[in-house]
């Protein structure tokens, strides 16, 4: 199995790329998505989330107010760690569940949104590091996700930062392009997954 971590700012297009990926074959394993799923309604995950933070964390339906929780956690460390604490092992233990299901011939990909913040390149055969300029981080982020210029610079800016991404990189794409210019490496990058797949077969 070749594992693959692959990772990027907020707004740089990890989920355009991993979609790519997934349409060439690669098993993603994305850990926002786990993220969410450890938290829903009736896990031991929401019920840690809603003792640690308090019960204005939950909507009036008893799931996570995300956005009410994200403005708590952003705007401090200590309740990020607190969160990070309750949240992560649960999702390390389902992707790593995941992993064993896709097999042993599996090209697995991890789309890991904190792979540097979190000093996890060395658990991975080689990392792929989504980039764009924060300036257009920001331009993305205002206009797909309805913020302000200001929340966006801030939600970078509890993120690594773009050269602490790049250092831990084995390969990077460059999404500050077309999609068309898009397809073409993550098409590229297909192929050398697939080159270093089989040498650990031989």
């Amino acid at each position: 199995m070749l594992r693959v971590g692959l990772t990027g700012g907020i707004g740089s297009g990890k989920s355009e790329v991993t979609r790519r990926l997934a349409e060439h074959g690669a098993v993603i394993i994305d850990a926002d998505l786990i993220a969410r799923d450890v938290v829903q309604p009736g896990t031991s995950g929401l019920a840690q989330v809603a003792e640690t933070f308090g019960p204005g964390v939950l909507r009036p339906d008893g799931s996570l107010d995300r956005d009410k929780l994200g403005e708590l956690v952003f705007a401090d460390a200590e309740l990020r760690g607190k969160l990070n604490a309750i949240v992560h092992p649960l999702v390390g233990a389902r992707m790593a569940e995941l992993e064993r299901q896709a097999g042993p011939a599996a090209i697995t990909v991890h789309a890991v949104p904190l792979l540097a913040e979190n000093q996890l390149a060395g658990g991975y055969d080689l990392v792929v590091v989504v980039d764009v300029p924060q300036w257009l981080q920001v331009e993305r982020l205002v206009r797909h996700r309805g913020m302000s210029r200001e929340q966006a610079r801030a939600r970078i800016a509890a993120q690594a930062s773009r050269e602490q991404r790049l250092a831990i990189a084995t390969i990077v794409l460059d999404n500050s392009g077309s999609l068309a210019e898009l397809d073409r490496q993550v098409g590229e990058l297909w192929t050398e997954l697939r080159r270093r797949a089989a040498l650990l077969d031989a």
